[in-house]
């Protein structure tokens, strides 16, 4: 037990020393120059912690190992149940039917394609397809964290899946703000978007939360009520990956059944804490929290969340990844080509229905 008396010290020790490293992460994602490119903590996080695992990592108490791990595993759990303080039903409600359409669409479509592409043809494991896949279609960084420990996955694949989101996502940063000066110009014809339909299309399709962000505010002059709705649309699917968890939670375990034969008892894999984060959205939703009080336990969660991602760092040795190859870039390149042309035939076809 993490927490036993021969292991008390040493767990404590550890969870300091990953918060240190959480810290250092929070405080260069508040430069401007990184703020400006929408690079969260979370990212930066897990940066700082694959640079220790790589060069440092044989130079702490080995009993601090059960405190990296408790950070990485137990704080990655209650961060994601607190995350559900980011969401209320009414924000959701505001986009009406067309956002909720275009946001599970992509995500549903996105999921399979890159877990089908990982798997069968670029021939990558079943848990880094996932976790790649996770981080495409629901919302980056955070996406991955919670979906890891539906697979109980390694960290290194979590490092692989993480590191492809910030590659593609970055990409988003700069395409999009082009791709908005060729949509809203034409005032007619299949290319033409307004504000609001190119702001669902962004919060439909772009990795991250930051970076959904980061986009409108790029664009000069771009109206408010577009930028609302891209947010809108992104929290829309960061809601999601509760039923999404649910959902793999009785896929995984209808294949052990399936793989182990009838005789054999399987427990359903249920990730209570998606649940709970459904739970905190709708007490969200109450509005009996103080806004000022929302937003520090969203500074607190994020630094959790920056812990979590941090301490996955610090499990994720280089030599692990020999053998993957350019699997993950092909597979997470396959996706982003969908988000970004699919994502623009969805959002048409779905405005214009609702």
């Amino acid at each position: 037990m993490a927490f036993s008396a021969e292991n008390r010290q040493g767990t404590i020790s550890g969870i300091i020393f990953v918060a240190i490293f959480a810290a250092a992460a929070t405080f260069i994602s508040s430069i401007e120059v990184v703020k400006a490119l929408g690079i969260s903590p979370l990212v930066i996080g897990i940066v700082i912690g694959i640079f220790y695992a790589n060069t440092l990592h044989n130079q702490i108490p080995k009993e601090w190992g059960t405190g990296i791990t408790f950070s990485g595993k137990k704080i990655l759990r209650f961060a994601i149940v607190f995350y559900g303080f980011r969401i209320t039903f009414q924000q959701i409600a505001e986009v009406g039917m067309s956002g909720f359409m275009v946001s599970l669409i992509m995500l549903s479509t996105t999921f399979i394609l890159g877990t089908y592409l990982g798997m069968k043809v670029f021939k990558m494991d079943r848990d880094t397809s996932m976790l790649t896949a996770s981080g495409a279609s629901v919302c980056g960084a955070a996406a991955v964290l919670a979906t890891e420990p539906v697979l109980k996955s390694e960290e290194h694949k979590t490092a692989i899946a993480v590191s492809m989101v910030v590659l593609f996502g970055t990409i988003s940063m700069f395409l999009y703000p082009v791709l908005y000066a060729a949509v809203i110009e034409p005032a007619t014809g299949f290319l033409h978007m307004t504000p609001q339909e190119f702001g669902i299309y962004v919060g439909g399709t772009i990795h991250e939360v930051a970076q959904v962000v980061a986009v409108p505010a790029s664009i000069a002059g771009a109206p408010i009520d577009m930028a609302n709705s891209a947010v809108i649309v992104k929290m829309t699917r960061v809601i999601m990956i509760a039923p999404l968890l649910i959902v793999l939670g009785v896929y995984l375990s209808m294949t052990m059944k399936k793989s182990g034969g009838e005789a054999s008892a399987v427990k359903l894999v249920i990730p209570w804490f998606a649940v709970y984060f459904i739970g905190m959205a709708g007490f969200n939703s109450l509005g009996l929290v103080p806004q000022n009080i929302v937003n520090i336990i969203n500074e607190i969660d994020t630094f959790l969340l920056t812990m979590a991602m941090t301490a996955l760092g610090m499990g994720t040795i280089f030599s692990k990844f020999r053998g993957l190859g350019l699997a993950p870039v092909y597979t997470a390149l396959s996706m982003f080509i969908w988000l970004v042309v699919g994502g623009f035939v969805v959002t048409k076809a779905v405005t214009a229905i609702f």
